[in-house]
């Protein structure tokens, strides 16, 4: 598929001072009309070493606003990118709407190194290639615009740069070690960097492949199709805003006897006495606390989400729960409604920058699957962007699990009378009259619209590497035990 990039174009000096204003002056103008929409934009530049990337990376530099854009470059990972997920490093950098992000290096760089240097087998490989498509498939689903550059060089065009720039006196600085070594690997890279473009070659995010043996011609040609790209999606979304907007609908989604609920199947009637309570809580605290710290010897990170329903007591097991643990080793994210920052981004950008380092724990009261209960619920967001979430949601927790996490994801369950008892209760006692909201009494009375949401939600997310627990609640006492036990187990079996 390289054939096409190795053909011999060339600019003229003269032709490139001559083209170059107006491009620069275009993608001005195009940068700027993007500030005015809600799509982020990333520029992926990749391709043979010794092409030229970086000076293609410091062209766009200068022709583009500094202040719309970020660049950034994914050398060797730091031990606080290891100890996460791979994909971590990339989520956190992922560009504000109305801005660009210009990757050198990305997340295809392991993978094709790897495969080259054989660390990972070819079944391997094509599950990396699989969660490269889909992560981009959720972006340009987010509205995200993808742009991806091969720089490319023949063989022959390679080593007759290597040779000319080796050792020159002026030169010599601008070939990186990498292009020494992986010029010996050039058929290597070639082969697996073609499969990995195949792979992922789709409609939604295509691969420019550019000839870079001249770089004038590298460096206006990448502009030209970046400016085309910009201009394209401008225009299209210009004629989406227009049309009527998508209505969110809170229909169920699963199959069967649509008149019941995973919900109805938890006891709520289980009890703890207060006895039992105090002997059983002193003991699983106990015995978490040196589970905990077994964990952080090992590297084992733990991420624990709670949901539930409004009063169900989601806060009072959190507390029970880090009191059996170091202060230094745990953090509680409480997750309200976004923030500007926050809504700029992918949904699930918020989620990813709060993930544990090795050995710790993180601990979201709320999480991730507001997208699938209240935003859809709500008709915050619309049915397509919720319908999309569960399988975005499983990929996101599967990558956690492969990377050695224990999740634990647990739904706190009370019925509508205990509810009710508890705002009541809540309106009454002074320190507690700070947890009641007009809100909360609004949610209550789409009580039906909810449980359905959360039937929907464990039928299509409790999956084996990261099933729900469904904690009967009306009892404080029993369901602060069953969290701790939960806890416990998901531990034990780690370690």
């Amino acid at each position: 598929m390289f054939e096409a990039a190795e053909v011999g174009r060339k600019i003229a000096k003269s032709e490139f001072k001559r083209r170059e204003p107006e491009l620069h002056t275009r993608l001005l103008d195009a940068q700027r009309a993007l500030r005015e929409t809600d799509i982020p934009v990333i520029v992926v530049i990749s391709g043979v070493e010794g092409a030229g990337k970086g000076a293609l990376v410091n062209r766009l530099n200068e022709w583009l606003d500094s202040r719309g854009m970020q660049t950034f470059a994914f050398w060797d990972e730091s031990d606080e990118e290891r100890e996460r997920p791979f994909f971590w490093r990339f989520w956190r950098t992922l560009p504000e709407r109305g801005t660009i992000a210009l990757m050198f290096g990305s997340w295809y760089t392991r993978p094709i190194i790897n495969r080259v240097f054989g660390k990972i087998d070819p079944s391997a490989y094509e599950k990396d290639l699989t969660r490269i498509a889909e992560f981009e498939r959720m972006l340009t689903k987010d509205k995200a615009l993808v742009f991806k550059i091969w720089c490319h060089m023949s063989k022959k065009a390679q080593r007759k740069r290597l040779a000319r720039e080796s050792g020159h006196a002026l030169r010599d600085w601008k070939l990186s070690p990498l292009a020494r070594r992986y010029s010996k690997h050039y058929d290597a890279f070639a082969r697996v960097s073609e499969q990995a473009i195949r792979a992922t070659d789709t409609g939604e995010c295509p691969w420019h492949i550019v000839e870079a043996e001249d770089p004038r011609y590298l460096h206006l040609t990448v502009g030209m199709k970046l400016l085309d790209a910009l201009n394209h999606r401008l225009t299209r979304e210009a004629s989406v805003s227009a049309a009527p907007d998508e209505r969110a609908v809170t229909r169920r989604v699963g199959t069967g006897d649509e008149t019941r609920t995973v919900l109805e199947q938890v006891d709520l009637g289980r009890r703890l006495s207060d006895k039992r309570y105090r002997r059983q809580l002193a003991e699983y605290q106990r015995e978490l606390n040196g589970l905990v710290w077994k964990a952080r010897k090992k590297g084992i990170d733990t991420v624990a989400l709670f949901e539930g329903w409004d009063a169900g007591g989601k806060g009072g097991a959190i507390r029970r729960t880090t009191a059996a643990m170091d202060a230094r080793l745990f953090r509680v994210i409480s997750v309200a409604a976004p923030t500007d920052e926050e809504k700029a981004h992918h949904y699930l950008w918020r989620f990813w920058r709060h993930l544990p380092r090795a050995g710790h724990v993180t601990i979201y009261d709320r999480s991730w699957y507001g997208r699938v209960l209240v935003e859809r619920v709500e008709g915050f967001a619309p049915e397509s962007d919720w319908m999309r979430a569960y399988q975005e949601i499983n990929d996101f927790e599967q990558q956690l699990c492969e990377h050695g996490a224990v999740l634990l994801k647990f739904w706190i369950h009370i019925d509508k009378d205990e509810q009710l008892r508890r705002f009541k209760e809540r309106e009454r006692i002074p320190w507690k009259m700070h947890k009641i909201t007009d809100e909360d009494w609004r949610n209550r009375e789409k009580w039906d619209a909810y449980e359905a949401a959360v039937n929907d939600m464990v039928m299509r997310t409790s999956t084996e590497y990261a099933p729900w627990t469904l904690i009967p609640g009306n009892d404080k006492k029993f369901a602060r035990v069953e969290v701790l036990k939960t806890f416990r187990r998901g531990l034990k079996a780690a370690l």
